[in-house]
């Protein structure tokens, strides 16, 4: 049974999955707006009318928030029908993080009261000049007799035209440095006339409805209590922030993924070629096949750790940054196979599914940029080597914590963000029982649980662990000096996370697979044998035909369900649909 079913199909429902055609969520509306670059104002309205916003704010501050794993479902479910969309209306949830990680709790209660009233909220990072590196802001904040007054620009910022609130990230000592940058909550609607100005609407490949444009201020006066957190924190407070606002922002690529994957299998099977349907053709489904085997990478990925806020909150330094780097690549990666799939089909605007294909191909490359690039994120990883790799050769991790990460029938732990750290003093839990995890596959293929070419896998992936890490513990950096190699490293890290992300969740919901009625895709560990034969190949471990079958089994699946695409923890696939 799918996590969260019931908040999700009410979603699904909203949005119009009962064959009403005529809705804000139409593709053929979404398809002109985004050709005029208009903000999509109905749709974003539709999810305002249904409460999404309560699921941005946490439950302590009167929210719906106290599971980020439903959040990142809600986020999927969104991006399924339309990327814009769903950029758009989750800005404010990034808006707010900052207040939820550091905020007093009055500020943090009076903003989640004015979200759920339907304010929207953006997060003020980016400069003009200075992009990712948030140390070089000029935009200053300086004290005043009762409060501060800002002066500068930010730039690209997502909804900083149309939000009433923004979180800014100001620079409050002139000399800068770590300590020298504080956050404010500004709210646009009590400042004097004068006192700011908005950039012009940037024109962007992708969502290109969406409110990317930017915001000036001219000594403008914010109280005292504007100041999030305690002065000169604004930098680690962001980089708290960005430890959820990362983890949860890879639904959009899921969904992205899961919208491709239906589009291009709805023409695979409508496509006639040489007498025969695409689908009919054994390399066509085996590619099928390759790509659910992807996805599957990227949601188990995803699954886990959006439920590690809650259960390996002082390693989430870690898991957000990995997620965030492998999450997009993957469903990147699904995408672009599906764009040689669908070949001219994929490119035009009008002609094939009034042209959804060609606008999420676009819309989805954004999210690999945003919130950190994936560079940005594997130099975070790197940071850290010495640390991971000294703590899988430990052969330690959080037992506990881990089995309440990857069981998905378990009760999460409340949030707690003063358990957050910017380092990872446990390294990454999960990767680091990969060899212990690798021994109970082996126990349940000894039993004929589970077919042995899962257990040889599972093995491989290990031996593929333990070399990495010997690589990671020998690298030699400056702080100021990273080797080209050593993203490579970080790359093949993130595939280690995701193999053993679905090792771990398959055999902690392994029920899943002894029930009579359960998904098919768990039965004689389908899904993950699939799972493991592409993260495999990706890691230059190639595997041979048998191992490979699994891809075969699964396009079968695909082609037999209603909506084009799967999903793991779902008994009735995805309740939405493209038409």
């Amino acid at each position: 049974m799918s996590m969260h079913h019931s908040s999700v199909a009410a979603l699904e429902k909203a949005m119009g999955d009962d064959g009403r055609h005529d809705g804000p969520f139409r593709p053929g509306s979404l398809a002109e707006l985004d050709e005029r670059e208009a903000f999509p104002a109905a749709a974003i309205r539709a999810l305002d009318d249904f409460g999404l916003a309560r699921h941005y704010v946490p439950a302590r501050y009167g929210g719906l928030l106290d599971d980020h794993s439903e959040l990142l479902q809600l986020l999927r479910a969104v991006a399924r029908r339309d990327l814009t969309v769903a950029v758009a209306h989750a800005k404010t949830f990034l808006g707010g993080a900052c207040a939820w990680v550091a905020g007093g709790t009055a500020q943090a209660a009076d903003l989640g009261a004015e979200i759920q009233r339907g304010a929207v909220a953006a997060w003020g990072l980016t400069e003009r000049h200075h992009g990712s590196d948030l140390l070089a802001g000029e935009l200053s904040a300086a004290r005043t007799g009762d409060g501060w007054v800002l002066d500068g620009e930010k730039w690209l910022i997502n909804n900083a035209t149309r939000g009433d609130l923004i979180s800014v990230l100001a620079r409050t000592d002139p000399a800068g440095g770590p300590r020298g940058f504080s956050l404010f909550l500004v709210d646009k609607r009590t400042l004097p006339d004068g006192s700011y100005s908005h950039r012009p609407k940037i024109l962007t490949h992708g969502i290109r409805g969406a409110d990317i444009s930017g915001i000036a201020f001219h000594h403008a006066p914010v109280p005292d209590d504007a100041l999030i957190g305690e002065a000169g924190g604004g930098v680690e407070t962001v980089l708290k922030a960005l430890q959820l606002t990362r983890t949860v922002a890879v639904g959009l690529s899921l969904g992205a993924a899961d919208h491709a994957l239906s589009l291009a299998t709805g023409f695979a099977e409508g496509r006639n070629l040489y007498g025969r349907r695409l689908t009919d053709l054994p390399r066509v489904r085996r590619i099928l096949g390759e790509i659910s085997a992807t996805v599957f990478l990227a949601e188990a990925t995803a699954l886990v750790s959006a439920r590690s806020p809650h259960a390996l909150t002082a390693e989430m330094s870690v898991v957000s940054a990995v997620t965030k780097a492998a999450v997009p690549t993957l469903a990147q990666d699904a995408i672009d196979r599906l764009t040689e799939l669908m070949g001219t089909r994929g490119f035009l605007s009008r002609t094939y599914a009034e042209g959804q294909y060609a606008k999420l191909e676009r819309d989805h490359r954004i999210v690999a940029i945003f919130d950190g690039s994936t560079a940005v994120n594997r130099n975070a990883l790197i940071d850290q080597f010495a640390r991971l790799a000294r703590a899988y050769r430990g052969g330690r991790w959080n037992e506990t914590g881990l089995a309440e990460a990857v069981d998905t029938r378990r009760e999460l732990t409340a949030f707690e963000p003063a358990r957050q750290r910017l380092l990872s003093s446990d390294g990454c839990s999960l990767v680091q029982s990969l060899p212990d995890a690798a021994r109970q596959i082996a126990g349940l293929a000894d039993r004929g649980l589970l077919p042995l070419q899962v257990s040889r896998m599972a093995d491989e992936l290990t031996a593929v662990a333990d070399r990495l890490h010997e690589s990671m513990a020998a690298l030699r950096r400056t702080p100021r000096d990273v080797p080209p190699a050593a993203f490579h490293l970080a790359e093949r890290y993130e595939l280690l996370y995701a193999g053993t992300a679905a090792l771990r969740l398959w055999l902690h919901n392994a029920h899943l697979a002894d029930a009579a009625e359960g998904p098919r895709l768990w039965r004689n560990g389908l899904w993950l044998g699939a799972a493991l034969a592409a993260v495999l190949t990706r890691l230059g471990s190639p595997v041979d035909a048998s191992h490979a079958a699994s891809y075969d089994r699964v396009a079968d699946l695909l082609l037999e369900a209603p909506t084009g695409t799967l999903s793991l923890l779902s008994t009735d696939d995805l309740a939405w649909s493209t038409s």
